[in-house]
């Protein structure tokens, strides 16, 4: 059975405050966002019956927000979760086992409030395999396989830079980024070393911020408030856990999840208006769209050179500020769903440049973990 245009995305929505808030518990931001989200569909939390979510219990979340779902998922695989929620979801609501289905997000990543302390067990994998040794993590393990790649194929931290000067263009167009400020590549690599190759400005922010979507049956939501964006592919997979488990540094699960979600979807990369990456680190991004075929292997930083993918670009991506420069709580996958949404329901036809023109087709990618999970959907303007 294919889920393929059965199923759409009909609300989106952040916190009420995202940045520094340091006054409110992460399940408060998880509600917040789930409340506009539900609003600007018109619905309400006694629509709901499908709940899904990540980084914290589902029972927890439905206690604290009245709701009693028929349907309840807590995948959790770092980043990716949100992304990989939608094909859950879909394929929910396609089978008739729920109706409308919400999924939220909430960390206090940077103010760590109503956040459980993390840890690193000496009893766990990692604790007896990798963190004697000393690896910083998460920033020394993509660091790691980011020198693989510039050994291998001769990419450089000039072309690193292009990615983070390219997105911070982007953030400056958006007024809920954490950093608007304009930068230069000569900028990210005089900002400060944290872990080679990897300066400040290649690595993303830690910030307090919650979201939430809602979806439904394509149907139903054709008597909704907003216009519906359609499910058109899904793919999801991982390969490791550890860093040092890693079959390839070169390589990981977005491959078979970007084949996957396009073939479902039954379209190709050139059909594509606009990507959203996740952008943990400006590697992460690159890799990714070699993964995702948008480039040959190797030539990730040859494609993004030229600030290509700006505004007023060729391929434009992270069209928010992406994690390195509007938001990133801990799991960023939420917000690039967000805003693919947006473009695509033309939310921004009265800003200029900062809309995509035209946008009909989107591809969402999450990463997880250190480079560990890959969840990738193709989102369509109904």
């Amino acid at each position: 059975m294919s889920i393929s245009g059965k199923t759409a995305i009909v609300g989106v929505a952040e916190s009420d405050e995202i940045g520094k808030v340091p006054d409110k518990p992460a399940i408060m931001l998880h509600a917040e966002a789930a409340r506009s989200a539900l609003a600007e569909a018109g619905l309400t939390k006694d629509d709901v019956d499908g709940l899904f979510t990540a980084g914290i219990s589902t029972t927890e979340l439905g206690e604290y927000m009245g709701i009693e779902p028929r349907v309840t998922d807590t995948t959790a695989v770092g980043g990716s979760s949100f992304v990989i929620h939608i094909a859950h979801a879909a394929t929910a609501i396609a089978t008739g086992r729920c109706e409308v289905a919400l999924v939220t997000h909430g960390e206090s990543g940077r103010s760590r409030v109503g956040m459980a302390r993390p840890a690193i067990g000496p009893d766990s994998l990692r604790g007896q395999f990798e963190a004697p040794y000393g690896l910083p993590q998460p920033v020394g393990a993509y660091a790691m396989a980011c020198t693989r790649h510039m050994h291998e194929y001769g990419t450089t931290k000039e072309q690193l830079a292009e990615i983070a000067v390219a997105t911070r263009k982007w953030a400056m167009l958006n007024p809920k980024a954490y950093m608007r400020d304009e930068i230069t590549i000569q900028d990210v690599l005089e900002s400060r070393q944290i872990t080679y190759p990897f300066n400040l400005l290649d690595c993303c922010l830690v910030t307090d911020a919650g979201g939430a979507y809602v979806m439904t049956s394509m149907e139903r939501a054709k008597d909704l408030k907003q216009v519906p964006i359609a499910v058109l592919g899904v793919g999801e997979g991982h390969d490791h856990a550890m860093i040092s488990q890693m079959p390839s540094y070169t390589s990981f699960a977005a491959k078979q999840s970007g084949k996957t979600a396009f073939e479902m979807a039954g379209v190709t990369h050139a059909d594509l208006d606009l990507a959203m990456i996740y952008d943990s680190f400006t590697y992460t991004v690159l890799l990714s769209l070699e993964e995702l075929g948008f480039c040959a292997k190797g030539e990730g930083g040859d494609f993004v050179s030229n600030q290509r993918t700006a505004p007023g670009g060729e391929f434009p991506m992270n069209t928010n500020g992406g994690g390195l420069s509007y938001t990133h709580s801990g799991m960023y996958g939420m917000f690039a769903i967000i805003e693919g949404v947006r473009q695509l329901r033309h939310d921004y036809a009265d800003q200029g440049i900062r809309q995509v023109k035209d946008a009909k087709l989107a591809v969402v990618h999450g990463t997880g973990g250190v480079l560990s999970s890959a969840g990738t959907t193709i989102l369509g303007r109904a």
